[in-house]
Parts: structure tokens; sequence; C-alpha cells
């Protein structure tokens, strides 16, 4: 076998590889805007819950904190949930509305 060849093959489609490596970067970058999006969509979503409920007098300041604290419970896996996080979703959506 002649390891020449191989090489000669190898510059040749360098360019065809070097298009399916952009193709990978260029989902990941999709990817990554698409997940940001849907994070800015679920902090508006519950910065917009919080804001109704206190707004309605269904909640006190407390029940934040007992949000937080039952989220962390449930949903362990969920980070950034904490009771200043949540305010900050209420401040972000009463900001942008």
């Amino acid at each position: 076998m002649n390891m020449g060849n191989n090489v000669e093959i190898i510059k040749d489609r360098s360019g065809q590889f070097a298009e399916v490596v952009s193709l990978i970067h260029q989902t990941r970058t999709h990817v990554i805007r698409l997940a940001n999006t849907a994070l800015i969509d679920l902090y508006w979503n519950i910065g917009r819950y919080i804001s109704e409920k206190i707004e309605a007098s269904d909640w006190g300041d407390g029940v934040v904190k007992q949000l937080a604290d039952y989220i962390a419970k449930n949903a362990p896996e969920a980070k950034g949930f904490s009771d200043k996080n949540l305010w900050r979703m209420k401040q972000f959506y009463e900001t942008y509305n």
C-alpha cells in the first residue's frame, strides 16, 4: 500500500471535510441559540406568572421563597431557580412587558 496516495486523497478531500466540520459548527451554534431563546421564554413566563400572582394578591413575598424551595426539592436537576433569581425573572418580565 502506498501511503503517498492516501495523503494525496486526504488533501484532495480536505475542502469537502471542512464543509462537514462547518456544518457541525453551524448546527451547534443554531442549537445554542434555540436553547437560549427557550430559556428566555421560560424566564419571561415564570416572571409573568409570579408577577400576576403577586399583583392579584394571591401570593405574598414569602411565597416566592417557598416556590424556590419547592423547585429545589421537586426538580433538583433544575439549577438557577433560587428565590433571588425568581425575583429577577419577575423584574425582567415587568421591565420589558
